[in-house]
């Protein structure tokens, strides 16, 4: 297990991201219309303004002063708050409050895939960068069998590939739309 993902500039949220794998699953459940680093970064300022991240604890909180407070969480604070407790909630009802069972418990890479997939607010874009975070920085086996081999956020490894990883995504944006 790495010590830290570096998908923020913030070296506390960059660690939480890779010591708690319910903090992993909210930053992958921000990640949608802000920066990979905004997003990524929301999971330990959720911590800092509510003193926990354990989703049973969340379920039962109403997370949306949380997610105003400034700097926001998120550019759409009541949307992104609402699924952030629904994430929550689904992770409690399903897990038992423990994320790691998600990829833990998967049988196989596809039912891996079927369990993320069944996350509020993942999409088949968000399984695939997750799968290929298990793979490439977790090691998880069953995450190998679906990861995409194309560079995901699973090739992040430092700072600077953040952002040749940002680079290429924006270019290849580009290319797509010039079509």
């Amino acid at each position: 297990m790495p010590d830290r993902l570096y998908f923020t500039e913030n070296d506390d949220a960059n660690r939480l991201i890779a010591e708690d794998p319910f903090a992993l699953l909210v930053g992958f459940a921000l990640d949608q219309q802000i920066t990979v680093q905004q997003a990524f970064q929301g999971p330990l300022r959720i911590k800092q303004r509510l003193g926990t991240l354990d989703p049973k604890k969340l379920a039962q909180t109403d997370l949306e002063p949380a997610f105003r407070e400034k700097p926001a969480v998120h550019r759409f604070p009541g949307t992104m708050a609402a699924r952030v407790h629904d994430l929550a909630q689904y992770v409690t009802d399903e897990y038992g409050g423990d994320a790691s069972r998600v990829w833990r418990d998967a049988k196989d890479g596809d039912d891996l895939k079927r369990r993320l997939a069944a996350l509020p607010g993942f999409g088949d874009m968000k399984v695939r960068s997750m799968t290929a975070v298990l793979a490439k920085r977790f090691g998880v086996d069953v995450a190998r069998e679906v990861a995409p081999n194309h560079p995901t956020l699973g090739d992040v490894d430092s700072a600077q590939s953040l952002l040749d990883y940002q680079a290429a995504k924006r270019e290849y944006k580009r290319s797509k739309s010039a079509r």
